[in-house]
């Protein structure tokens, strides 16, 4: 028997439409979720504080921080726990430490792993490694997990931002001097010697972040400064890898001027291919705290996001940005709006900076309330390290990782759709939308008892309210009862909703 079909979608639906980013939703993949990682946290060892900093050398993952012991999974302060001061490495499969257990006397900040994967850079306010002086810097063999020996640059202040690009090493921070030689805040050693550089950028406040473009042939710095070489830069520049001079980068002029009111830093950059991502944290109110993509040779911008709080850590994996901090207003940028919660961890698409298809989610503590304060990946996974103590509202503190391995994140469970029938031989279902933590477009399949009678693709977001269709089933006959459901699908996981019955008019 033929049925005609109606839907309509109601005021709830264009509410949401309204209020979501603008252009196309990114389709379900085949693994069942649409970025490059999924939303679903995978099993990884804890830590007794704040993990500050991360680095992936081939299928070892170091995190330093304020730590002082580690934990199994699952397990509270205290049970299950061992001794790392300061200093960690992982297993990049099990989540799982190693033996490397080296004994530092301060925190560690930033972390840097050689491109050939065979040394890692540390640095931070220590100055002793396992009884050995190093001041604010150190070198270990990544095949031995040994502190390299004479290799030991003398830094008199905090080493916040670790850069490694052929044999050179670059580093940042608050210090001003670098072997007893002036360095402000910027300086760069050899990677086989740690014999200090002439490069020398020279910049008047702190630097938090370095990286190199992928052909090695710029720096990229960022900070609090205001300038370079005596020149203006603020916040962000990109500068020659030999003298030390910036190149022109049209896109720092998107980072609003210092001011009484508003200071916006540079706390992240990550280069991918022709593309170097930035992302800022800003004090004071509606202080810049965004995210932006510029061109890493000419230094133009491509795109920019204005969502307000503040940004730790940036992080790009094929065509996504993922992004650590607090946001909790979007809106600017046609995402979700103030008071609607804190979102620690989204993905930007790297084309277009649209906000993408990932929103799982961490509580924030420590200092710094923020949550997520640095990212790294092996290119099929993220680790997020932090000052959290909850993922995805599971106990999990101070580290913890998403990968690619198939499955995601599962819609939620639909309601069992409204049903009615007031009008002759004729149904009217109702039913909203789920919200799926690594999906945006769902499909939604409806049934009346076992047969199939509407499918329909739907985005939605967890910051909007439900939109709900309206299915108008007739050509039914006049007293029989009909149970309808709904399955809701991501392409790969699928959920079912209970049965809802109506005697038909």
């Amino acid at each position: 028997m033929k049925k005609a079909v109606l839907v309509v979608v109601t005021a709830a639906a264009v509410v949401a439409a309204a209020v979501v980013p603008s252009g196309r939703p990114v389709e379900a993949a085949s693994p069942g979720f649409a970025s490059a990682v999924s939303a679903v946290k995978q099993t990884t060892w804890q830590t007794n504080a704040s993990v500050n900093a991360l680095a992936v050398a081939g299928d070892t993952v170091y995190a330093g921080g304020l730590f002082t012991r580690i934990r199994q999974p699952g397990k509270s302060l205290g049970e299950g726990d061992a001794a790392r001061t300061y200093l960690a490495a992982f297993d990049r499969t099990t989540g799982a430490p190693t033996r490397f257990a080296p004994k530092l006397n301060g925190a560690v900040w930033t972390i840097a792993a050689s491109p050939d994967g065979k040394w890692v850079v540390i640095g931070g306010d220590f100055t002793t490694v396992n009884g050995q002086p190093r001041k604010r810097i150190a070198m270990f063999s990544v095949a031995t997990g040994q502190l390299v020996a004479g290799w030991d640059p003398a830094v008199n202040y905090r080493v916040a931002a670790l850069a490694i690009s052929g044999t050179t090493v670059y580093l940042g921070g608050a210090f001003g001097r670098v072997d007893n030689a002036v360095r402000n805040r910027l300086a760069a050693v050899a990677l086989t010697t740690g014999v200090l550089q002439p490069w020398n950028p020279d910049a008047d406040d702190d630097v938090h972040a370095i990286e190199l473009s992928a052909n090695g042939s710029r720096v990229f710095v960022g900070g609090g400064f205001e300038t370079l070489q005596d020149k203006e830069h603020h916040a962000l520049a990109m500068v020659n890898t030999t003298t030390g001079a910036a190149y022109p980068m049209s896109a720092a002029a998107s980072i609003p001027r210092k001011t009484a009111d508003c200071d916006s830093r540079v706390k992240d950059i990550d280069v991918l291919g022709t593309k170097v991502f930035v992302g800022n944290a800003g004090s004071g109110i509606g202080c810049y705290d965004g995210v932006l993509a510029a061109d890493a040779t000419t230094g133009k911008l491509i795109w920019q996001s204005k969502c307000l709080g503040a940004t730790e850590a940036v992080k790009a994996i094929g065509n996504w940005v993922y992004k650590g901090s607090h946001a909790h207003d979007c809106s600017r940028d046609g995402g979700f709006p103030d008071k609607t919660g804190m979102h620690h961890l989204l993905v930007y698409s790297g084309l277009n900076g649209k906000l993408g298809p990932w929103y799982p989610n961490m509580t924030a503590g420590g200092e710094t309330l923020v949550g997520p304060l640095a990212f790294a990946s092996g290119g099929d996974d993220l680790w997020a390290g932090g000052d959290f103590t909850e993922v995805n509202g599971v106990p999990q503190q101070g580290l913890t990782r998403f990968t690619n391995a198939a499955g995601g994140a599962r819609p939620g469970l639909p309601a069992a759709p409204k049903v009615s029938s007031t009008r002759v031989n004729r149904t009217t279902v109702a039913f909203p939308t789920v919200v799926d933590l690594d999906n945006i477009s769902l499909t939604y399949v409806l049934y009346r008892g076992t047969t199939k009678v509407g499918t329909w693709k739907r985005s939605s977001y967890s910051w909007t309210k439900p939109a709900v269709t309206t299915f108008a089933d007739s050509g039914l006959t006049s007293g029989q009862s009909v149970a309808y459901r709904v399955l809701v699908t991501d392409g790969r996981n699928s959920r079912m909703s209970a049965l809802a019955s109506v005697k038909v008019r």
